[in-house]
């Protein structure tokens, strides 16, 4: 039984520690504990013993959590694909030839990681796209693959005014993500803010990342006619990123 324990026990720190990578600095130990299912007072103590042995640090207003010193060695480890001059270039002429902006998403098992943001156009809500999944178009297209997509958004949080938080609804926009092979949503993560994200895989032809296009919400319809040549850039940038 006490061997049991402690296996409990180090896999929900070390699932702690990814909770806190992949929803970034300032994440709340009530944020951690309702993304992994762990009981508040089970959080509560683990976050107090990773800080007290410097994997985590609070922040300056002692409500968030952030990555520590001694996982710095390891977050040097382990960094995103970077993006070559090719995929670079690729990219500068699909941005010239939108007015909306285009931003490049990588995917981790259960995270939405920037790894091109359009220099004209600032991603907004970039905090909240880490950390709600089920609210952003990049986020539905991770979860569109993922079939335990559940225990990823265990308690969505309604973002904004459209943020789906019922699982029937959110089953129901995977089901068209997966049908029609692109995700999209609007007013959802950002009031007033749309966005397609389109698929990029990797050489096994696993899902790596999205090509993000974004603008205003009143502008959808506009949008999405530049559906098909960003997944055209799509298909072109997953062999020379992946």
């Amino acid at each position: 039984m006490k061997d049991s324990r402690r296996t409990t026990t180090v896999s929900n720190s070390i699932a702690i520690l990814e909770a806190v990578a992949d929803c970034g600095v300032g994440v709340t130990a009530k944020e951690i504990a309702e993304r992994l299912g762990i009981a508040p007072a089970t959080t509560y103590r683990l976050l107090n013993s990773l800080v007290a042995d410097e994997y985590l640090v609070r922040t300056a207003d002692l409500r968030g959590f952030a990555l520590g010193a001694r996982l710095h060695g390891f977050a040097a480890a382990i960094r995103m694909p970077v993006v070559p001059a090719a995929a670079d270039g690729l990219l500068g002429e699909f941005r010239a030839s939108t007015r909306f902006a285009v931003h490049l998403m990588n995917f981790r098992p259960a995270a939405v990681q920037v790894l091109s943001e359009d220099p004209d156009h600032p991603i907004p809500g970039e905090r909240e796209l880490s950390r709600h999944l089920h609210a952003s178009a990049a986020g539905k297209l991770l979860l569109a693959a993922r079939t335990e997509w559940r225990t990823l958004v265990t308690h969505p949080v309604r973002v904004a005014a459209r943020t789906k938080i019922d699982h029937t609804a959110l089953a129901e926009d995977l089901r068209t993500v997966r049908e029609s092979g692109y995700a999209r949503a609007a007013d959802e993560l950002v009031p007033g803010v749309a966005c397609l994200a389109l698929p990029i895989y990797n050489a096994l032809g696993s899902l790596a990342g999205a090509l993000c296009l974004s603008g205003p919400s009143n502008r959808l319809p506009a949008l999405e006619t530049h559906r098909d040549p960003a997944r055209d850039c799509a298909a072109r940038l997953g062999p020379l990123l992946y």
